[in-house]
């Protein structure tokens, strides 16, 4: 298969990791990127051997690349990605899909007219852990699946970003921002959400900026936030088939004592699984069955390696083979539903029915085909 040419909008904080794991994957061909700071592009293309540094709408409407990687804050994925798919470009974008559900929609539809690909992060879900996981209860490893519990508790990023403003606006928030981790996983582990309800509100609404020390204070050293968004939702959802699940998503807890590890576990009729951390690709999942004294780590049968880009790269693969790419605009589109759930649960205090659905993901090959992973 040929390499797709991609081209980088946003060369910010997270920009680092799709850089240096898109080079080992021979699929993907990054040729050019851009920035609404030009000298933060410029940087980025010098360190990682990038050849067109351009300006954004450049880049968006220009015949460069094929495919946009849309590293941009929440607030812009759409407007970023209506333009490239303007311009005759696939994009690929960081998660969330979209601020809102309409927002959203706006992209899926126009990529759809156009006849062209929308991926979205996260593709944490195609690593080792979470593929483990998934075979082992597709397996019956635990038995029928029946409900599971699933925490992302801390107090937030002001203190290790050096430009946090973004996650305590509409579209941040600990859900926004990490539950599409969180809920991607579960999706992918038991199928679509039928129904959601649950509690959204703000705890802590005013943050201080601490990134950096007194002594080598960050640019934003000092400075606070205003909350804009809920910063704590804890609730509750059923799957369409039957698992039900509490999930916990907070910015305003310290010092909380949950498995950071292991913040997902699963429990059968069989007995129950411990799920890694889903904002990473590699950790072991655990399982204790009925009569075992103590957990014992499952035997994984996927390949190991993959980082942030692997999405990109199974979505270049997918265009080229002409099938859906795992990380698809149907799957990112359910999660928003889900987290825009959560919200207006929290608002109206009522259950709120999902209005998407989805295919659950192929899983990923054990043996991956040439060109996917490139050790």
């Amino acid at each position: 298969m040929d390499p797709m040419k991609i081209g980088v909008v946003g060369c910010g904080n997270i920009s680092k990791q799709y850089f240096r794991q898109a080079a080992r994957f021979d699929l993907l061909d990054i040729t050019a990127c851009a920035d609404l700071n030009p000298d933060a592009a410029q940087a980025a293309a010098d360190e990682f051997g990038v050849t067109a540094v351009m300006g954004v709408d450049d880049l968006l409407a220009g015949d460069e690349v094929e495919a946009v990687l849309n590293l941009t804050i929440p607030a812009a994925h759409v407007p970023v990605g209506l333009k490239a798919i303007a311009g005759g470009k696939h994009v690929y974008s960081e998660k969330p899909l979209g601020v809102d559900r309409d927002d959203a929609a706006q992209l899926l539809d126009a990529a759809k007219t156009a006849g062209l690909h929308v991926g979205n992060a996260p593709d944490t879900f195609l690593g080792t852990g979470q593929q483990t996981a998934r075979r082992a209860i597709d397996e019956g490893l635990i038995g029928r699946p029946l409900s599971f519990t699933a925490f992302m508790m801390g107090s937030g990023h002001e203190s290790w970003h050096p430009s946090p403003e973004f996650y305590y606006k509409p579209g941040g928030g600990p859900m926004f921002d990490m539950g599409p981790y969180y809920l991607t996983a579960i999706v992918n582990l038991f199928g679509p959400v039928a129904q959601v309800a649950g509690f959204a509100d703000i705890k802590l609404p005013l943050r201080t900026i601490t990134h950096g020390s007194a002594e080598n204070p960050g640019p934003l050293y000092g400075q606070t936030i205003d909350v804009e968004t809920p910063d704590h939702y804890a609730g509750t959802l059923i799957t369409r088939s039957g698992v039900t699940g509490t999930v916990v998503m907070s910015f305003a807890c310290h010092h909380a004592p949950y498995d950071h590890k292991h913040p997902i576990t699963v429990y059968g009729s069989e007995g129950a699984m411990k799920v890694p951390d889903p904002n990473g690709f590699d950790a072991p999942v655990l399982v204790m069955r009925l009569g075992d004294d103590d957990w014992r780590e499952v035997a994984c049968a996927h390949p190991t390696g993959y980082g942030r880009a692997v999405g990109l790269a199974d979505m270049a693969q997918a265009i080229r083979a002409g099938r859906e790419s795992r990380c698809s605009g149907a799957l990112a589109w359910h999660v928003l539903d889900v987290m825009q759930g959560f919200l207006d649960s929290g608002r109206e205090h009522t259950f709120v029915e999902m209005s998407s659905t989805f295919d659950r993901p192929a899983p990923m090959p054990t043996d991956p085909p040439p060109g996917l992973l490139d050790d």
